[in-house]
């Protein structure tokens, strides 16, 4: 009887030294944030976090962050897989002397909808992409910033970023900017870009498509290409910037008004011959009229 009293007292022991290295709470797939809620919470519906940062160590990889009432939910640095997603409700990120949202997730993948990041005249980058396979970017607005409303920096091959129904402005520096040292392929639709150093800005190595974009009221430049960097430019608004399109790169139009900028176009770029290009108070390059294009063959 004495010897089994002891092995049950030794199994229990072993037992309850197992359990107690267990986190008390595990990673949940979904998570939630809210104005009223407490970052000790586990973050569940009933029992929400309240900023972005509380939530995402208690959020799976590849899990989800809502939100469930309006709220400035704090900057918050990504390191794995993840979206935060608020499309429901009015999101806001408030920040100053630092960055809105930093992503820093080798090989992940990060979706980030509806949420405005607003640095305060102060911040110093609204997103910033340091490592990631795929970026989403979603129905975001991006303001007050001293370097760049979006910053992707980057390196190797193969990234991806996708901006989607965003609002870009009033950014020191480029409202997106692909940078030295960053080979992304980035997609841009429906993005209004304003009010910026440059509207879009492309380091050696990127490629840009921006399509159904608008890009106004840039000091320097609405779009602008570095040697080694290409821009496909369609249907696309580019107005009222100090330089409408600054080519130093590739940059190839189709489809676009360039208007009313200080200097129309500065560099050599490529035209499919159905842009309009009117009223700049110097219309600079003409651009060069491509190929005859044909849906058969690649020009």
């Amino acid at each position: 009887m004495r010897k089994v009293a002891l092995s049950l007292a030794v199994l229990g022991t072993a037992l309850f030294s197992v359990l107690s290295t267990f986190p008390a709470h595990a990673q949940a797939s979904r998570t939630w944030v809210s104005g009223v809620g407490d970052d000790a919470n586990p973050c569940s519906r009933t029992a929400p976090c309240k900023t972005f940062a509380g939530a995402i160590s208690k959020t799976a990889v590849n899990g989800e962050i809502n939100c469930l009432d309006p709220g400035g939910f704090g900057a918050v640095t990504i390191t794995k897989s993840i979206t935060i997603d608020c499309h429901q409700v009015y999101a806001s990120v408030l920040v100053s002397g630092t960055n809105g949202i930093t992503i820093n997730a080798p090989a992940g993948k990060v979706i980030l909808r509806n949420i405005n990041i607003n640095g305060l005249t102060t911040g110093l980058k609204g997103v910033s992409i340091i490592a990631a396979a795929s970026v989403f970017l979603e129905d975001l607005m991006i303001m007050e910033f001293t370097q760049q409303g979006i910053s992707d920096s980057r390196t190797g091959g193969g990234n991806r970023l996708f901006v989607r129904n965003t609002v870009v402005r009033n950014n020191t520096g480029a409202g997106i900017g692909a940078g030295a040292g960053s080979t992304s392929n980035t997609i841009l639709e429906n993005v209004y870009s304003t009010g910026n150093g440059f509207g879009v800005a492309a380091a050696v190595g990127n490629q840009v498509m921006v399509s159904r974009s608008v890009m106004s009221g840039n000091a320097t430049a609405g779009v602008e290409a570095d040697t080694g960097a290409s821009i496909f430019v369609d249907n696309t608004e580019i107005t009222n910037n100090g330089t409408g399109v600054s080519a130093n790169g590739t940059i190839i139009l189709a489809n676009s008004d360039i208007a009313f900028n200080t200097t129309g176009i500065s560099g050599a770029t490529t035209s499919f011959g159905n842009n309009r290009i009117i009223g700049n108070g110097s219309p600079g390059v003409a651009p060069t009229l491509g190929a005859a294009s044909s849906d058969h063959s690649q020009q």
